[in-house]
């Protein structure tokens, strides 16, 4: 399943669109006034299935997830040098970006769970998700959240 994640030019807090291929809506992500970011993400129907929200007091950047309402795990900023690496503590997951901070890969052990691209020639931020489990598009989508919510931080 590939998304779109693009950010509303127009919006007093993050606010973000996620489209499939079809330009249907999926998920509508909302950010809230908190300390750090806080998004609370919405399904086609307008059902809350999840909340990512960035803890303020951290060394690096760390993100707690919850899903239907309960808490599921944290995105935790690895330290590193030249490439961003992040680690899920849920599901064992780990996070790889280039250099450049566009593009990463999501891994489970061995096995490519999803892709994160940054799309450079768009006026807001805009990122390309490659899915390949339908399942783990929540999740995916969180990821995403966290790595553009840490590039605007600019810890």
């Amino acid at each position: 399943m590939k998304l779109v994640f693009r950010q509303r030019i127009f919006s007093w807090f993050d606010s973000y669109d996620i489209y499939d291929e079809s330009g249907n809506t999926v998920f509508t992500v909302k950010g809230q006034l908190a300390w750090g970011h806080c998004f609370r993400i919405y399904d086609r129907t307008g059902s809350e299935v999840g909340m990512l929200k960035e803890k303020v007091l951290s060394f690096l950047p760390v993100f707690e997830m919850y899903i239907d309402g309960s808490y599921a795990g944290r995105i935790k900023k690895q330290l590193t040098f030249f490439k961003p690496k992040f680690t899920l503590d849920y599901n064992g997951w780990t996070v790889d970006g280039n250099w450049l901070e566009w593009d990463y890969s999501v891994y489970s052990g061995e096995d490519k769970i999803m892709t994160v691209s940054k799309d450079i020639v768009r006026l807001t931020d805009t990122y390309i998700l490659d899915v390949y489990n339908d399942e783990n598009a929540l999740s995916g989508l969180m990821i995403a959240l966290a790595i553009d919510a840490e590039k605007c931080s600019g810890r």
